[in-house]
Protein backbone atom coordinates (compact mmCIF):
# COMPACT_ATOMS: atom_id res chain seq x y z
CA UNK A 1 0.00 0.00 0.00
CA UNK A 2 1.46 3.19 -0.69
CA UNK A 3 1.95 5.70 1.60
CA UNK A 4 -0.07 9.09 2.17
CA UNK A 5 1.50 12.51 1.66
CA UNK A 6 1.56 13.39 5.38
CA UNK A 7 3.79 10.43 6.00
CA UNK A 8 6.47 11.43 3.20
CA UNK A 9 6.66 14.97 3.89
CA UNK A 10 7.43 14.17 7.20
CA UNK A 11 10.03 11.50 6.06
CA UNK A 12 11.46 13.97 3.71
CA UNK A 13 11.94 16.62 6.21
CA UNK A 14 13.99 14.24 8.55
CA UNK A 15 16.56 13.31 5.96
CA UNK A 16 17.06 17.23 5.25
CA UNK A 17 18.90 18.66 8.35
CA UNK A 18 20.17 21.60 6.88
CA UNK A 19 16.22 22.52 7.05
CA UNK A 20 16.35 24.83 10.21
CA UNK A 21 13.19 25.82 12.09
CA UNK A 22 13.11 30.10 11.55
CA UNK A 23 12.91 31.83 14.42
CA UNK A 24 9.84 32.87 15.69
CA UNK A 25 8.81 37.10 15.03
CA UNK A 26 6.88 38.60 17.11
CA UNK A 27 5.32 41.44 14.54
CA UNK A 28 5.89 41.75 10.70
CA UNK A 29 4.69 45.81 11.93
CA UNK A 30 8.24 46.11 13.94
CA UNK A 31 10.24 45.64 11.01
CA UNK A 32 8.16 47.86 8.39
CA UNK A 33 8.72 50.42 11.18
CA UNK A 34 12.28 49.76 11.82
CA UNK A 35 12.42 49.81 7.90
CA UNK A 36 10.55 52.72 7.25
CA UNK A 37 12.77 54.49 9.91
CA UNK A 38 16.03 54.03 8.28
CA UNK A 39 14.68 55.71 4.94
CA UNK A 40 12.31 57.96 6.47
CA UNK A 41 15.14 60.98 5.46
CA UNK A 42 13.91 60.47 1.74
CA UNK A 43 12.21 63.35 0.18
CA UNK A 44 8.98 62.40 -1.96
CA UNK A 45 9.59 63.88 -5.40
CA UNK A 46 6.08 63.80 -6.74
CA UNK A 47 3.73 66.77 -6.54
CA UNK A 48 0.86 66.52 -3.99
CA UNK A 49 -1.95 66.19 -5.67
CA UNK A 50 -0.64 62.96 -7.89
CA UNK A 51 0.25 61.40 -4.75
CA UNK A 52 -2.18 57.92 -4.81
CA UNK A 53 0.47 56.05 -3.06
CA UNK A 54 2.54 56.78 -0.42
CA UNK A 55 6.07 56.74 -0.20
CA UNK A 56 6.61 54.56 2.38
CA UNK A 57 4.85 51.93 0.45
CA UNK A 58 6.76 52.21 -2.50
CA UNK A 59 9.98 51.75 -1.01
CA UNK A 60 9.01 48.95 1.25
CA UNK A 61 7.59 46.56 -1.76
CA UNK A 62 10.49 47.81 -3.79
CA UNK A 63 12.77 46.47 -1.33
CA UNK A 64 10.85 43.45 -0.35
CA UNK A 65 10.98 42.94 -4.44
CA UNK A 66 14.38 43.23 -5.34
CA UNK A 67 15.45 40.93 -2.50
CA UNK A 68 12.97 38.22 -4.34
CA UNK A 69 14.46 38.57 -7.15
CA UNK A 70 12.68 41.74 -9.12
CA UNK A 71 14.95 43.19 -11.81
CA UNK A 72 12.83 45.87 -13.23
CA UNK A 73 9.41 47.80 -12.38
CA UNK A 74 6.69 44.51 -13.29
CA UNK A 75 8.31 42.66 -11.60
CA UNK A 76 7.85 44.78 -8.42
CA UNK A 77 4.20 45.06 -9.77
CA UNK A 78 3.91 41.62 -10.07
CA UNK A 79 5.33 41.14 -6.58
CA UNK A 80 3.24 43.11 -5.04
CA UNK A 81 -0.21 41.72 -6.83
CA UNK A 82 1.14 38.23 -6.06
CA UNK A 83 1.89 39.46 -2.20
CA UNK A 84 -0.83 41.58 -2.06
CA UNK A 85 -3.38 40.13 1.07
CA UNK A 86 0.41 39.50 3.27
CA UNK A 87 1.13 43.36 2.31
CA UNK A 88 -1.67 45.02 3.55
CA UNK A 89 -0.97 43.65 7.03
CA UNK A 90 1.49 46.27 7.44
CA UNK A 91 1.56 48.55 4.72
CA UNK A 92 -1.39 51.65 4.18
CA UNK A 93 -1.81 50.65 0.61
CA UNK A 94 -4.85 53.12 0.14
CA UNK A 95 -5.29 52.41 -3.68
CA UNK A 96 -3.98 48.90 -3.82
CA UNK A 97 -0.47 47.71 -5.20
CA UNK A 98 1.05 51.20 -7.41
CA UNK A 99 2.07 50.19 -10.69
CA UNK A 100 4.82 49.59 -12.90
CA UNK A 101 4.65 53.35 -14.20
CA UNK A 102 4.86 54.34 -10.34
CA UNK A 103 7.67 52.79 -9.25
CA UNK A 104 9.88 53.91 -12.43
CA UNK A 105 8.56 57.81 -12.07
CA UNK A 106 9.31 57.30 -8.51
CA UNK A 107 12.74 56.15 -8.43
CA UNK A 108 13.50 58.04 -11.64
CA UNK A 109 13.20 61.23 -9.40
CA UNK A 110 13.81 59.99 -6.02
CA UNK A 111 17.38 62.14 -5.11
CA UNK A 112 19.85 58.98 -4.87
CA UNK A 113 21.82 61.20 -2.35
CA UNK A 114 19.25 60.96 0.42
CA UNK A 115 18.96 57.25 -0.74
CA UNK A 116 22.88 56.69 -0.27
CA UNK A 117 22.82 58.12 2.97
CA UNK A 118 20.13 56.60 4.36
CA UNK A 119 21.97 53.06 3.16
CA UNK A 120 25.04 54.04 5.11
CA UNK A 121 22.66 54.99 8.06
CA UNK A 122 21.56 51.38 7.72
CA UNK A 123 24.88 49.87 7.33
CA UNK A 124 25.99 51.47 10.56
CA UNK A 125 23.60 49.77 12.62
CA UNK A 126 25.01 45.99 10.99
CA UNK A 127 28.58 46.45 11.29
CA UNK A 128 30.57 45.67 14.14
CA UNK A 129 33.65 46.83 15.49
CA UNK A 130 35.68 47.50 12.30
CA UNK A 131 39.16 47.62 13.87
CA UNK A 132 41.39 45.26 11.83
CA UNK A 133 38.98 44.74 9.14
CA UNK A 134 40.09 44.08 5.33
CA UNK A 135 37.83 46.91 3.04
CA UNK A 136 38.51 45.99 -0.86
CA UNK A 137 37.52 49.36 -2.97
CA UNK A 138 36.65 48.77 -6.62
CA UNK A 139 34.66 49.89 -9.17
CA UNK A 140 32.27 48.66 -11.61
CA UNK A 141 30.11 49.39 -14.53
CA UNK A 142 26.67 48.66 -15.07
CA UNK A 143 26.87 48.24 -18.53
CA UNK A 144 22.87 48.20 -19.41
CA UNK A 145 22.45 51.60 -18.50
CA UNK A 146 24.46 52.72 -21.17
CA UNK A 147 22.15 54.67 -23.63
CA UNK A 148 23.75 56.08 -26.96
CA UNK A 149 20.66 57.52 -28.00
CA UNK A 150 20.56 60.12 -25.04
CA UNK A 151 24.18 60.22 -25.08
CA UNK A 152 24.27 59.07 -21.83
CA UNK A 153 27.41 56.80 -20.68
CA UNK A 154 26.91 53.85 -18.53
CA UNK A 155 26.66 54.14 -15.24
CA UNK A 156 30.21 53.51 -12.98
CA UNK A 157 30.32 52.82 -9.12
CA UNK A 158 32.52 52.74 -6.64
CA UNK A 159 32.33 50.14 -4.00
CA UNK A 160 34.08 49.29 -0.33
CA UNK A 161 33.47 46.16 0.80
CA UNK A 162 33.94 44.11 3.96
CA UNK A 163 35.48 41.21 3.47
CA UNK A 164 34.54 39.50 7.11
CA UNK A 165 31.32 40.75 7.46
CA UNK A 166 30.53 40.06 3.32
CA UNK A 167 28.49 43.67 3.78
CA UNK A 168 28.92 46.47 1.15
CA UNK A 169 29.72 49.24 3.25
CA UNK A 170 28.87 52.16 0.20
CA UNK A 171 29.12 53.23 -3.02
CA UNK A 172 29.87 56.38 -5.13
CA UNK A 173 28.74 57.42 -8.08
CA UNK A 174 31.91 58.43 -10.83
CA UNK A 175 31.14 61.50 -12.69
CA UNK A 176 30.77 61.76 -16.30
CA UNK A 177 34.30 62.65 -17.36
CA UNK A 178 35.59 61.84 -14.20
CA UNK A 179 37.43 58.64 -13.12
CA UNK A 180 38.29 56.30 -10.08
CA UNK A 181 40.52 58.37 -8.51
CA UNK A 182 38.02 61.12 -7.59
CA UNK A 183 35.56 58.91 -6.59
CA UNK A 184 37.44 56.75 -4.08
CA UNK A 185 38.29 59.89 -1.93
CA UNK A 186 34.96 61.02 -1.56
CA UNK A 187 34.18 57.73 -0.64
CA UNK A 188 36.59 57.60 2.12
CA UNK A 189 34.72 60.33 3.66
CA UNK A 190 32.11 58.79 4.32
CA UNK A 191 33.52 55.52 6.02
CA UNK A 192 34.52 54.91 9.29
CA UNK A 193 38.55 53.27 8.81
CA UNK A 194 40.18 53.52 11.93
CA UNK A 195 41.85 50.65 12.43
CA UNK A 196 41.03 49.00 8.87
CA UNK A 197 43.36 47.79 5.82
CA UNK A 198 42.32 49.74 2.44
CA UNK A 199 43.01 47.71 -0.37
CA UNK A 200 42.67 49.42 -3.79
CA UNK A 201 43.96 48.12 -7.47
CA UNK A 202 46.30 50.26 -9.74
CA UNK A 203 43.70 53.08 -11.00
CA UNK A 204 43.71 53.90 -7.06
CA UNK A 205 47.77 54.22 -6.24
CA UNK A 206 47.90 57.64 -5.76
CA UNK A 207 49.43 59.94 -2.98
CA UNK A 208 46.24 61.76 -1.85
CA UNK A 209 44.12 58.76 -1.78
CA UNK A 210 47.31 56.81 0.60
CA UNK A 211 47.19 60.26 2.90
CA UNK A 212 43.49 60.59 2.94
CA UNK A 213 43.56 56.78 3.92
CA UNK A 214 46.45 57.72 6.61
CA UNK A 215 44.69 60.48 7.82
CA UNK A 216 41.60 58.78 8.92
CA UNK A 217 43.99 56.51 10.77
CA UNK A 218 43.36 53.01 8.26
CA UNK A 219 46.18 51.26 6.42
CA UNK A 220 46.55 50.59 3.14
CA UNK A 221 47.75 47.68 0.32
CA UNK A 222 48.17 49.46 -2.75
CA UNK A 223 48.78 47.69 -6.23
CA UNK A 224 51.50 49.14 -7.86
CA UNK A 225 51.95 49.11 -12.02
CA UNK A 226 52.92 50.04 -15.17
CA UNK A 227 51.09 53.97 -14.70
CA UNK A 228 54.22 54.91 -12.04
CA UNK A 229 56.07 53.71 -14.50
CA UNK A 230 59.79 55.67 -12.71
CA UNK A 231 58.57 53.82 -9.30
CA UNK A 232 57.62 50.69 -10.91
CA UNK A 233 60.96 50.05 -13.12
CA UNK A 234 62.69 50.68 -10.33
CA UNK A 235 60.84 47.79 -7.98
CA UNK A 236 60.60 45.54 -11.02
CA UNK A 237 64.74 46.28 -11.30
CA UNK A 238 65.28 45.97 -7.45
CA UNK A 239 63.02 42.86 -6.39
CA UNK A 240 64.86 41.05 -9.83
CA UNK A 241 68.24 41.67 -9.07
CA UNK A 242 67.55 40.83 -5.17
CA UNK A 243 65.80 37.57 -5.71
CA UNK A 244 68.88 36.62 -8.34
CA UNK A 245 70.82 36.65 -4.77
CA UNK A 246 68.46 35.15 -2.96
CA UNK A 247 67.43 37.92 -0.36
CA UNK A 248 71.01 37.71 0.99
CA UNK A 249 71.80 40.43 3.82
CA UNK A 250 68.02 41.90 3.16
CA UNK A 251 65.62 41.97 5.85
CA UNK A 252 62.69 40.06 3.58
CA UNK A 253 59.79 38.37 5.05
CA UNK A 254 58.33 35.62 3.12
CA UNK A 255 55.41 33.27 2.25
CA UNK A 256 54.17 30.55 0.26
CA UNK A 257 50.82 29.15 0.27
CA UNK A 258 49.56 26.42 -2.00
CA UNK A 259 45.92 26.18 -3.50
CA UNK A 260 44.12 23.50 -5.23
CA UNK A 261 40.48 24.03 -6.79
CA UNK A 262 38.39 23.92 -9.86
CA UNK A 263 40.80 21.92 -11.88
CA UNK A 264 43.36 24.46 -10.69
CA UNK A 265 46.60 24.78 -8.84
CA UNK A 266 47.97 27.59 -7.82
CA UNK A 267 51.31 28.43 -5.92
CA UNK A 268 51.57 32.19 -4.69
CA UNK A 269 54.74 33.32 -3.15
CA UNK A 270 55.09 36.88 -1.14
CA UNK A 271 58.24 39.17 -0.61
CA UNK A 272 57.81 41.76 1.61
CA UNK A 273 60.58 44.14 2.56
CA UNK A 274 61.29 47.63 4.29
CA UNK A 275 60.86 50.63 2.33
CA UNK A 276 64.71 51.36 3.81
CA UNK A 277 65.97 48.17 2.13
CA UNK A 278 65.36 49.73 -1.28
CA UNK A 279 68.64 52.83 -1.55
CA UNK A 280 67.53 55.78 -3.67
CA UNK A 281 63.58 54.86 -3.81
CA UNK A 282 61.73 57.39 -6.66
CA UNK A 283 59.97 59.79 -3.99
CA UNK A 284 59.28 58.10 -1.30
CA UNK A 285 57.97 60.93 1.02
CA UNK A 286 55.08 61.62 -1.19
CA UNK A 287 53.57 58.52 -0.12
CA UNK A 288 51.94 59.30 3.32
CA UNK A 289 53.24 56.37 6.03
CA UNK A 290 54.58 53.73 3.18
CA UNK A 291 56.41 51.11 5.11
CA UNK A 292 57.04 48.48 3.04
CA UNK A 293 57.20 47.34 -0.71
CA UNK A 294 56.00 43.56 -1.82
CA UNK A 295 56.43 41.33 -4.84
CA UNK A 296 53.46 38.52 -5.31
CA UNK A 297 54.80 35.89 -7.80
CA UNK A 298 51.47 33.84 -9.00
CA UNK A 299 51.99 30.62 -11.04
CA UNK A 300 49.17 28.89 -11.97
CA UNK A 301 48.63 25.31 -13.30
CA UNK A 302 45.38 24.59 -15.80
CA UNK A 303 44.73 21.53 -16.91
CA UNK A 304 46.45 22.67 -20.38
CA UNK A 305 48.73 25.52 -19.81
CA UNK A 306 50.75 27.07 -17.18
CA UNK A 307 50.83 31.07 -16.18
CA UNK A 308 52.76 33.10 -14.33
CA UNK A 309 52.17 36.50 -12.87
CA UNK A 310 53.95 38.98 -11.01
CA UNK A 311 52.31 41.95 -9.20
CA UNK A 312 54.39 44.55 -6.91
CA UNK A 313 52.34 46.76 -3.98
CA UNK A 314 53.19 49.45 -1.52
CA UNK A 315 51.75 49.05 1.90
CA UNK A 316 51.56 51.38 4.84
CA UNK A 317 51.73 48.01 7.09
CA UNK A 318 55.12 47.00 8.30
CA UNK A 319 56.60 44.41 6.60
CA UNK A 320 54.85 41.00 7.17
CA UNK A 321 54.17 38.82 4.08
CA UNK A 322 51.47 36.67 6.29
CA UNK A 323 49.49 40.20 6.62
CA UNK A 324 50.03 41.40 3.42
CA UNK A 325 49.46 38.51 1.27
CA UNK A 326 45.97 37.81 3.15
CA UNK A 327 45.08 41.41 2.28
CA UNK A 328 45.66 40.97 -0.96
CA UNK A 329 43.83 37.74 -1.45
CA UNK A 330 41.02 39.55 0.48
CA UNK A 331 40.71 41.95 -2.12
CA UNK A 332 39.84 40.14 -4.81
CA UNK A 333 36.50 39.33 -2.11
CA UNK A 334 34.78 41.99 -4.21
CA UNK A 335 35.34 40.67 -7.36
CA UNK A 336 33.85 37.71 -6.65
CA UNK A 337 31.71 38.16 -3.86
CA UNK A 338 29.81 41.40 -4.95
CA UNK A 339 30.44 42.15 -8.74
CA UNK A 340 29.95 38.57 -9.89
CA UNK A 341 27.17 38.05 -7.66
CA UNK A 342 25.18 40.93 -8.53
CA UNK A 343 25.88 40.00 -12.49
CA UNK A 344 25.13 36.48 -12.06
CA UNK A 345 22.57 36.33 -9.36
CA UNK A 346 21.12 39.93 -9.77
CA UNK A 347 21.03 40.62 -13.55
CA UNK A 348 22.89 43.82 -12.92
CA UNK A 349 24.81 44.16 -16.41
CA UNK A 350 21.60 42.93 -18.40
CA UNK A 351 19.14 45.85 -17.03
CA UNK A 352 18.31 48.22 -19.08
CA UNK A 353 17.14 50.95 -16.68
CA UNK A 354 18.89 53.78 -18.03
CA UNK A 355 16.05 56.95 -17.28
CA UNK A 356 17.30 60.04 -15.13
CA UNK A 357 18.27 58.56 -11.48
CA UNK A 358 16.71 55.66 -11.84
CA UNK A 359 19.70 53.27 -12.78
CA UNK A 360 21.72 54.60 -9.39
CA UNK A 361 18.55 54.13 -7.28
CA UNK A 362 17.99 50.60 -8.55
CA UNK A 363 22.03 49.61 -8.52
CA UNK A 364 21.71 50.58 -4.35
CA UNK A 365 18.32 48.63 -4.21
CA UNK A 366 20.54 45.93 -5.06
CA UNK A 367 23.33 46.34 -2.59
CA UNK A 368 20.09 46.61 -0.39
CA UNK A 369 18.86 43.07 -1.16
CA UNK A 370 22.67 41.41 -1.29
CA UNK A 371 23.31 42.72 2.27
CA UNK A 372 20.08 41.36 3.74
CA UNK A 373 20.19 37.92 2.24
CA UNK A 374 24.19 37.67 3.24
CA UNK A 375 23.27 38.72 7.21
CA UNK A 376 20.64 35.36 6.72
CA UNK A 377 22.66 32.59 8.08
CA UNK A 378 20.09 30.07 8.81
CA UNK A 379 19.35 28.61 5.50
CA UNK A 380 22.27 27.17 4.03
CA UNK A 381 21.91 27.60 0.12
CA UNK A 382 23.57 29.84 -2.51
CA UNK A 383 22.12 33.45 -2.54
CA UNK A 384 20.04 32.63 -5.48
CA UNK A 385 18.48 29.95 -3.29
CA UNK A 386 17.66 32.32 -0.92
CA UNK A 387 16.29 34.97 -3.09
CA UNK A 388 13.79 32.56 -4.48
CA UNK A 389 12.71 31.37 -1.02
CA UNK A 390 11.78 34.62 -0.06
CA UNK A 391 9.48 35.14 -3.15
CA UNK A 392 7.85 31.75 -2.33
CA UNK A 393 7.99 31.80 1.84
CA UNK A 394 6.27 35.16 3.75
CA UNK A 395 8.19 33.60 6.85
CA UNK A 396 11.42 33.23 5.19
CA UNK A 397 10.90 36.44 3.72
CA UNK A 398 10.36 38.27 7.18
CA UNK A 399 13.66 36.35 8.61
CA UNK A 400 15.40 37.87 6.52
CA UNK A 401 14.32 41.65 7.13
CA UNK A 402 14.79 40.48 11.20
CA UNK A 403 18.47 39.71 10.40
CA UNK A 404 18.81 43.18 8.98
CA UNK A 405 16.08 45.52 10.16
CA UNK A 406 15.56 44.49 13.38
CA UNK A 407 18.71 44.04 16.01
CA UNK A 408 17.77 40.67 16.94
CA UNK A 409 15.68 37.86 16.37
CA UNK A 410 13.03 36.51 18.58
CA UNK A 411 15.32 34.23 20.71
CA UNK A 412 14.07 35.47 24.26
CA UNK A 413 10.24 35.92 25.50
CA UNK A 414 11.00 39.86 24.70
CA UNK A 415 9.33 41.52 22.89
CA UNK A 416 11.47 43.11 19.84
CA UNK A 417 8.49 45.86 19.58
CA UNK A 418 7.39 48.54 22.17
CA UNK A 419 4.72 50.26 22.19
Amino acid sequence: MSQGFDNKTADTRKNFPHERKLKEVTDIECIQKSLVQHFQEIKDPRVERTKKHQLTDILVIAILAVIAGAQGWEDMENYGISKKQWLEKFLALPHGIPSDDTFRRVFEFINPEELNRCFLQWVETLVTKMGGEIIPIDGKTIRGSYDRNQGKSALHIISAWSSEQRLVLGQMKVEDKSNEITAIPALLELLDITGSIITIDAMGTQTEIAKKIIDKTGDYVLSLKANHPTLYNQVEEWFKKASAQQFQGIDVSYEKRVEKGHHRREIRQVWSVPVSAINNLYQPRLWAGLQSVVMVVRVRHLWNTTTREVQFYLTSLHSNAQLIGLAIRKHWGIENQVHWTLDCTFAEDACRIRSFHSPRNFALLRRIALNALNRELTYKRSLRQKMNRTAMDNDYMIQVLSSCFLDSTLDSSESLCQA
